[in-house]
């Protein structure tokens, strides 16, 4: 290599090397430092993609498990409760038992029958001011527990159903559960140009209303019809204060699956729904939505307000509840109609136990999926872990190289400068 002083490549050579070192140490430095190994997308871009998602799934994850917490909370409420109507039951039975022996007199009778009425005002009162999180507890249709992992395919609702408790009605008997793998439809009901839905029904939702149509295990069919709902939400709370183990949630068409309207706004309805012309199966069922003058169901027609989601919807734990006991005509001012209201009493403490096993069963559930979302959340933060922790060993050692590499480069560097200094000594 000739000697000169127009370009100095040397230095030029030592120079990029030594910005190439320091780019790498402190690309070290902020891993050490953070713990992280990809704090940007110039680290590794597919790397940071996957990390945000199993964090999103870990933050859901870890609401879901507190979401089933909520709901044993709310299924402990009831419990209590129970319980107590449970006790009053008994009392009951005992004032029952002693009038039906006939060796009262009147005076003692009325005492017995007042006390017997105050019982059932009790119960009454339990069960209209029970509450959970300002919530009535009994009565107050379905509630769903959500658990899932951000995700439609990892995601699931426990629509738990605790009957209303009153004096016309104690505890639950012949309540059927269901499960099934998840459907969802989409009810569009967005106005204007390009809406996929009914364009009319958001101007005149004052004529709203829905009707349930199913079919039961043994063959005989129903339906359930709402009153006019005057807004979106009340429409929601109509389909799930039906009764028949449904959820509806105002969301994006997007969201529900229908990727025919994803820019549509409406309301997605999940449970165990029926996808053909009518309820043909035994404890399937299906929608038919009026508004505006047009009804739409489940199946494609004209006003194509209803759509099925190709995608599979969320997997539910259905309950509907069958009926309690009647206690409203009961009362103790005889033997005759005591020993009547024992019959019912005994007919009722089963009633309440029958209840009771359904609400301890819930919350066994409820406690199952908290352990299990537990585990998951435990595998996908190791998942995260292993793609976003730093390795710090390799990261030290890395430091150290780097740290030596720059003490190298800047002498390489100032021997590439004094080098041109050697070009003087010919000149002398």
């Amino acid at each position: 290599m000739s000697l000169g002083v127009l370009n100095n490549l040397s230095a030029m050579y030592a120079a990029n090397n030594l910005n190439n070192t320091q780019n790498s140490l402190s690309k070290t430095l902020q891993q050490l430092s953070s713990g992280s190994k990809i704090n940007s997308g110039a680290d590794d871009a597919a790397g940071l993609s996957l990390v945000n998602g199993l964090m999103a799934n870990s933050t859901a994850l870890t609401q879901s498990q507190t979401n089933a917490q909520e709901g044993v909370g709310l299924l402990q409420v009831a419990d209590g409760a129970l319980s107590q109507v449970t006790n009053l039951l008994n009392r009951a039975v005992t004032l029952a038992t002693e009038v039906s022996n006939g060796t009262l007199n009147g005076s003692q009778q009325n005492a017995a029958n007042q006390e017997y009425k105050s019982i059932l005002s009790e119960i009454d009162n339990i069960g209209s001011t029970t509450t959970y999180n300002q919530k009535q507890v009994f009565g107050a249709g379905t509630v769903g527990i959500y658990a899932g992992d951000s995700s439609s395919t990892g995601a699931s609702l426990d629509n738990l159903s605790i009957s209303t408790l009153s004096r016309a009605n104690v505890g639950d008997t012949n309540g059927a559960m269901s499960y099934n793998t998840g459907q969802n439809v989409f009810f569009d009901i967005s106005a204007g140009a390009g809406s996929t839905g009914n364009a009319q029904l958001t101007d005149s939702l004052a004529a709203t209303t829905m009707t349930i149509a199913y079919k039961n295990s043994d063959g005989s069919a129903g339906s359930v019809t709402t009153n006019a709902a005057t807004t979106v939400q009340g429409l929601v709370d109509a389909i799930n204060g039906s009764g028949r183990g449904l959820t509806a949630t105002f969301t994006t068409a997007a969201a529900a699956g229908y990727a025919a309207g994803t820019t549509d706004t409406g309301i997605m309805i999940s449970g165990n729904i029926n996808t053909t012309s009518g309820p043909t199966v035994g404890g399937l069922q299906q929608i038919t939505i009026a508004g505006g003058g047009k009804d739409t169901s489940i199946s494609e027609n004209a006003a194509g307000g209803l759509h099925d989601d190709a995608t599979g919807g969320i997997a539910t734990i259905t309950y509907t509840a069958g009926a309690g006991s009647n206690l409203s005509g009961t009362d103790l001012t005889s033997q005759g109609n005591a020993e009547s209201a024992l019959t019912a009493l005994n007919t009722a403490i089963s009633n309440v136990s029958a209840q009771d096993g359904y609400i301890g069963a819930q919350i066994n559930t409820l406690n199952s999926v908290s352990q299990v979302l537990s585990t998951q959340q435990q595998n996908v933060v190791a998942a995260q872990n292993a793609v976003q922790a730093t390795d710090y060993a390799t990261a030290a050692s890395n430091m150290s190289k780097y740290q030596i590499l720059s003490q190298t480069g800047i002498s390489a560097l100032a021997q590439a400068n004094s080098m041109s200094q050697l070009v003087t000594k010919l000149l002398q």
